[in-house]
């Protein structure tokens, strides 16, 4: 039915069709692709249907922004999404609307209003020919969030597919493809490796570790058989969650009965917290069956007194005198012929206490495991990492190795701008010539504001996603005095709910009711995000005071780790927005002593000198 449409609606019509056109990064193909005169048109059927629902609108909508930011040949072109229901009574197309990145606002017709729609863009827009030649043959360079890499790598699509590999990010390849060599070393040489990756916030090391887990994703029976494991509950959660309904809905598509239960049981056996890997092992002292092991955000690993102080509580095990990561590396040294570990370690991530560091790693191998070989990459030296004289003794061994290709360098969260991590650094640092500077380099392509007023706050970020960017509250998890502007962190944020559920929930993340922590959503990412900021981190003219609430007062956090985890907690929270941010800080309520404006105003201040325009 699509095609005498088509044809009827482009007669007398000079230009290109691509039908079913591959978006790779949303593993979707666009129904039709039609370049004439200065524009890109995307079209989508709704075969049968009479009404527009939102979701129809959406999906259309996401096609256009899909090659406005990651097709080479459509970054400076005028896009048209167009939706077609073909049952639909037909009507004057309406007024065009436009962004600044000249993505249209989608056109709704019924079959016989497509031509109509065709001619009425295409008087009112003007521009350069699109030649059809060129724009099919650009490159595609995606940035996928890393719930649709992790739906897209478990599908068995290559991460070439999925992930951009411009000049910038090239070592993502590099990268992954380093980590395959090791293994198979590992398992030529009958060798135990542990390895050490680093990366900027949003670089893409969890990206490389579930590359790693479903590239050697077997049968059990296999050697290669791999696993994620991460001690990040909610992004376990949320990941198994979506390859689950990802599963059932394309096993539905090909016409399959199948339980959602056991969609996610193989889905269990790829990605797995770490802590009931950790426990399995306890009871079961056979060596695991995976081979490879892949250790997201390693630097998160217990230590020991936080280890033993679990074990003889919960699992009545006293006298039990290993960290984390200690045991952890025993587990995998039960295999007698190879087994490899991959570590993951992110610098200034640790957010709770009882968090290792990525030191205890380095002590466990050179203190009980001097038969594993270790590749570390060359970044770990950097003081954000926390290495300490553990890096130090472990590069005298003959067999540990520093390695250039093992180091993340650039973040691949934000396609629009790739230094934010470089801005929320230098801002926490209270570096301020770096911090203006890494500001001005961001602020065209990524946008930030500051305001006092948290409903124009909602409003912004509202006003800016399309289609079906997400976008949502996200606050400390010591922002205890949020709640007179009805944030209560307290509430009991389900992460599947507030990351995967759509925008008729009013548990997900577009109602903009419920504020995620940094421990909700660590490791994940939005497309907007409104950060709160609360008096629990103040701005102090040169450095920062840190409170936690107690009680009916404000107090002060004098122990050093806990100062490092409240400010890593906004690290967190700073650095998940893909594509823009609003930073709300309250103006304070000078008869509440709880709320004192003198808590609020000299970081809104701060902020203020750095660059960050205030919303009016």
């Amino acid at each position: 039915m699509q095609l005498p449409i088509l044809a009827k609606a482009l007669h007398g019509l000079t230009g290109s069709l691509y039908l079913e056109f591959n978006i790779p990064r949303m593993g979707r193909r666009i129904d039709a692709v039609i370049l004439t005169g200065p524009v890109v048109f995307v079209v989508e059927f709704k075969v049968g249907e009479s009404t527009f629902d939102r979701t129809a609108l959406d999906q259309v909508w996401d096609y256009a922004l899909d090659l406005k930011n990651f097709h080479e040949a459509s970054h400076a072109a005028s896009i048209v999404p167009i939706l077609v229901a073909t049952e639909a009574s037909e009507a004057i197309p309406p007024g065009l609307r436009f962004d600044d990145d000249h993505v249209y606002h989608p056109i709704t017709v019924g079959s016989n209003g497509l031509r109509a729609a065709l001619d009425h863009a295409l008087r009112s827009i003007t521009g350069s020919v699109v030649e059809g030649q060129t724009w099919s043959s650009a490159p595609y360079h995606p940035t996928p969030t890393i719930i649709e890499a992790a739906r897209s790598l478990y599908a068995q699509h290559s991460v070439e597919a999925i992930a951009r590999f411009d000049a910038g990010a090239m070592n993502l390849r590099v990268t992954s493809l380093r980590i395959d060599e090791l293994v198979d070393e590992a398992m030529r040489e009958n060798r135990k490796i542990i390895c050490f990756v680093t990366g900027v916030p949003g670089a893409g090391k969890t990206l490389v570790g579930l590359n790693v887990a479903t590239r050697h994703r077997r049968e059990l029976k296999q050697p290669t058989h791999a696993v994620f494991l991460s001690g990040n509950g909610p992004l376990v959660a949320v990941l198994r969650e979506a390859l689950t309904r990802d599963e059932v809905a394309r096993r539905k598509s090909k016409g399959e009965k199948v339980r959602k239960g056991k969609a996610g049981e193989s889905v269990k056996a790829f990605i797995q917290n770490v802590h009931h890997f950790r426990d399995e092992a306890l009871v079961d002292v056979a060596p695991p069956i995976e081979h490879v092991v892949i250790f997201d955000e390693a630097q998160r690993a217990w230590n020991l007194r936080q280890t033993a102080n679990f074990m003889q509580q919960k699992k009545k095990r006293p006298g039990f005198d290993q960290s984390e990561p200690e045991f952890l590396i025993s587990c995998m040294d039960r295999h007698k012929d190879w087994s490899v570990i991959i570590c993951l370690v992110g610098g200034g991530q640790e957010i709770n206490k009882g968090e290792a560091g990525i030191e205890a790693w380095l002590d466990a191998v050179n203190a009980k495991f001097p038969h594993w070989h270790m590749y570390i990459s060359s970044r770990l030296v950097d003081s954000e990492y926390a290495a300490g004289s553990a890096l130090a003794k472990a590069s005298q061994r003959q067999d540990a190795h520093l390695d250039d290709c093992l180091h993340l360098a650039v973040s691949m969260r934000s396609f629009r701008a790739e230094n934010v991590s470089a801005f929320v650094k230098a801002l926490l640092d209270c570096e301020r010539p770096k911090a203006r500077d890494a500001f001005a380099q961001l602020s065209t392509r990524y946008p930030i504001v500051i305001t006092r007023d948290l409903n124009k706050a909602k409003q912004w970020v509202r006003s800016h996603a399309r289609g079906s960017e997400r976008f949502g509250l996200v606050a400390s998890s010591k922002a205890q005095r949020l709640k007179p502007h009805a944030i209560d962190i307290r509430v009991d944020v389900d992460p599947i709910h507030w990351f995967l559920n759509d925008k008729d929930d009013t548990r997900s993340s577009y109602y903009l009711e419920d504020a995620a922590t940094e421990f909700q959503v660590q490791g994940l990412e939005l497309d907007w995000t409104c950060v709160t900021w609360d008096g629990d981190l103040r701005f102090a003219g040169s450095g920062w005071n840190y409170h936690d609430f107690r009680g009916d007062r404000w107090t002060n956090i004098k122990n050093p780790d806990n100062r490092n985890y409240l400010k890593n907690a906004y690290r967190v929270l700073l650095t998940r927005a893909r594509q823009g941010m609003v930073l709300f800080i309250p103006p304070g309520e000078p008869s509440d002593p709880t709320r004192s404006p003198a808590f609020y105003d000299p970081t809104f201040n701060y902020l203020a000198e750095l660059g960050i325009p205030t919303l009016s």
